[in-house]
């Protein structure tokens, strides 16, 4: 974890209203705004390999892989040698068990039962999702058998579905926000989700603003995900990518979907 500290007047030296990525394949920057007109800094790289902290041993090979490969960022960052290697290296982790009770004397929830990694912002929530649902398994039922046996086969499911989520999230703003073909392509869902809300709700928003269970919006996704596939495929799709023609293909498309099903 670095940081990019406020200007002399207290303020942002960048955006302050986004999330800063600096996508490289295979690893990546990110930068979050804080209140007091800082950042926070993360960079996510690989243990070994070529582009690895096994090659960053000290600090001018810190600053040169900096020059090289996050340029404009190493310009907002004088701090960065100093941080880098003041600050502890973490590790990433995804916990998939099962079961979750144990004699029905313990419980495992929140990240005792699915660590997450971050890249969807999604660990504390999915804690207080497995809160609310247990809670309302206990306003249903008195037996403590038949409550913990229901929780995890509800939760489990979930649980390993914002796990998949956030992993694939990670290959998108690490190898694919910078691709243009995948920015037309999320240019291409907004708009026709604007016009069509009540059929095509983007998997993002699903997860993050709406109370579908994450292993439904998984399982809509990837519907999407096939349905976009064939759209970006599409004649001089660059150009007529807000077409009648574009918009007529994807409703046939979920019509298709709808009848499979």
């Amino acid at each position: 974890e670095l940081s990019i500290h406020p200007d002399e007047n207290g303020n942002h030296k960048l955006d302050k209203n986004a999330l800063h990525i600096w996508p490289r394949g295979g690893f990546m920057l990110i930068a979050l705004p804080n209140l007091d007109g800082s950042f926070t800094v993360t960079l996510f790289l690989a243990y070994e390999g070529e582009h690895s902290f096994e090659n960053l041993q000290d600090a001018a090979s810190v600053i040169k892989f900096f020059e090289t490969h996050f340029a404009d960022a190493l310009k907002v960052m004088p701090h960065l040698s100093e941080e880098f290697f003041e600050n502890p290296t973490g590790s990433l982790v995804t916990v998939r068990c099962y079961p979750w009770v144990k004699e029905n004397k313990v419980c495992l929830l929140g990240d005792a039962a699915h660590a997450i990694v971050p890249f969807y912002g999604q660990g504390m929530n999915s804690g207080f999702e497995d809160c609310s649902a247990l809670h309302e398994i206990m306003e249903k039922e008195n037996d403590w058998t038949k409550i913990l046996t229901q929780f995890q086969k509800e939760r489990k499911p979930a649980g390993d579905a914002i796990a998949d989520l956030a992993l694939y999230n990670f290959i998108e703003m690490r190898d694919l926000v910078g691709d243009k073909k995948f920015l037309l392509r999320k240019k291409i869902e907004a708009w026709f989700s604007e016009k069509h809300s009540d059929v095509w709700i983007p998997q993002y928003s699903m997860v993050t603003f709406s109370h579908i269970p994450y292993h439904h919006a998984l399982a809509k996704g990837k519907m999407q995900r096939e349905i976009m596939d064939k759209v970006m495929q599409m004649p001089d799709i660059e150009n007529k990518w807000n077409s009648e023609e574009v918009e007529n293909t994807i409703l046939s498309e979920l019509k298709t979907v709808s009848l499979a099903n």
